[in-house]
């Protein structure tokens, strides 16, 4: 049987894969798993579950306040608030898990379920497993004056995060135009706000949510719109986020995209100057572009590597003790003032970094080079056997001499299909198809079902 949680939680088509009774079992199960550790002297544990703007957003947010309140859980509804917003607000106030319903950068049919433990991070694998199993275990249910009361409470909630946004980014933004795609989601209201509050002059897109026009044609997945907004408004650069906010691709004064690899090139080095990077170290996934890594090393900055996944980057960062880490997707996670990844803040971070050096966000962001990066996608193969096969671990051990420094080859098993994922990065576009196309056809060959 498939396993319930993903990589960020819980995820599907909204009633149908993820549905109200499956949001109150699992608002119940969360409740018995994470608020069972501690003792709550004098008062009940508690709650705070904030959501996108998706329809169906509604239903279930309301779905799982009953089933955490039917445990006994006091709940805040905070209603539309981006996914770090709520990490935050689960680590600064005085709630012991966080709940946020939302699909983040998928189509506005789908929706989410994904929860915080106390200090605002994101659970474990076994703290997911072990909800899961709870589901279908009986349990003895609070009943009078023991159950949940559930509340609303969306502008302090709104107030709280902005305040730490515009604190974070530390450097007064004035006379910096900055144009913003909010992608009808979560950061519709709360991105122009602490853009303006930090001093920024703000051109906005896409802020105008109706429930179903989420990340359609605009956000971080579509970033077309900004590109021509940015140019046509004389913006110093644009940014864009996803549904939930805790991803942010920029876009320079030309309309060229900035993606996530080239952001953290550009704050890493800042963190450096500063003295803030600890053990000047960034942690990436494997999916970074080797410009990334090669860039870091020039300026001498370590680089740690994760398997994809923004939650496998946090547990390196704190495993390690690291300060700055993400992915080319534009989630990016700064420890000193995040728990997750967190678009609005990275916004601010970047546009502090441009009215600090009175440079161009083109040109902090050419300290990264990207190479040309080929992905071939080979189906029908039996993706077990991609580590273990010989003459195919030798393929690329003969590619990869070839490349040399500048070249790079990842093979990447999907975890659902009997595919493998073929990635090669090489100094010109021309050696990238080439080697990738090379390799696929030994895939093909060897892995052939």
């Amino acid at each position: 049987m498939a396993r319930l949680f993903g990589t960020d939680g819980v995820r599907g088509l909204a009633n149908r894969d993820v549905s109200a009774e499956l949001a109150l079992d699992l608002g119940a199960a969360a409740a018995r798993v994470l608020t069972t550790s501690g003792d709550f002297p004098g008062r009940r544990p508690r709650a705070v579950i904030g959501r996108d703007t998706r329809i169906s957003g509604e239903f279930l947010s309301s779905a799982v306040a009953a089933g955490l309140a039917s445990a006994g859980v006091d709940v805040t509804q905070v209603g539309v608030l981006p996914t770090p917003g709520v990490a935050h607000l689960t680590a600064s106030t005085d709630v012991d898990l966080g709940v946020v319903i939302s699909a983040s950068h998928n189509p506005m049919p789908d929706n989410g379920i994904k929860f915080f433990a106390r200090g605002g991070f994101k659970l474990e694998d076994a703290i997911e497993d072990e909800i899961e199993s709870r589901m279908a275990t009986e349990w003895e249910r609070p009943v009078g004056g023991d159950v949940g009361r559930i509340t609303a409470d969306s502008a302090l909630a709104d107030r709280n995060y902005i305040d730490h946004l515009v604190a974070a980014a530390g450097t007064p933004l004035q006379g910096v135009r900055i144009a913003v795609d909010c992608a009808n989601g979560a950061a519709s209201d709360i991105a122009p706000l602490a853009l303006r509050e930090a001093g920024a002059d703000v051109v906005v897109v896409n802020a105008s949510p109706d429930g179903r026009n989420i990340n359609q044609d605009c956000g971080s997945t579509h970033p077309e719109q900004l590109q021509a907004v940015t140019v046509a408004s004389g913006a110093a650069f644009g940014v864009a986020f996803d549904g939930d906010a805790d991803r942010c691709l920029a876009v320079d004064h030309t309309g060229r995209l900035v993606d996530g690899d080239q952001i953290m090139g550009v704050l890493a080095t800042a963190m450096k100057e500063a003295g803030t990077l600890a053990g000047n170290t960034l942690v990436v996934t494997v999916m970074s572009n080797l410009g990334l890594l090669l860039a870091m090393r020039e300026a001498g900055i370590a680089t740690v590597q994760t398997g994809v996944g923004d939650r496998y980057v946090l547990e390196a960062m704190r495993a390690g003790g690291h300060t700055l880490g993400g992915e080319q997707s534009g989630h990016i996670i700064n420890a000193d003032h995040a728990t997750t990844g967190d678009g609005i803040l990275t916004s601010l971070l970047l546009a502090s970094r441009v009215v600090q050096t009175g440079r161009t966000l083109a040109d902090l962001a050419s300290v990264v080079t990207r190479l040309p990066q080929v992905l071939v996608n080979v189906p029908g193969v039996d993706r077990a056997r991609a580590g273990e096969d010989a003459a195919l671990a030798d393929a690329v051990a003969a590619v990869e001499a070839e490349l040399g420094e500048t070249g790079r080859v990842l093979l990447r098993p999907s975890g659902t299909e009997p595919l493998v994922r073929v990635m090669v990065e090489a100094a010109t576009q021309e050696e990238a198809d080439a080697a990738a196309h090379r390799l696929a056809g030994v895939v093909r060959e060897r892995l052939a079902l």
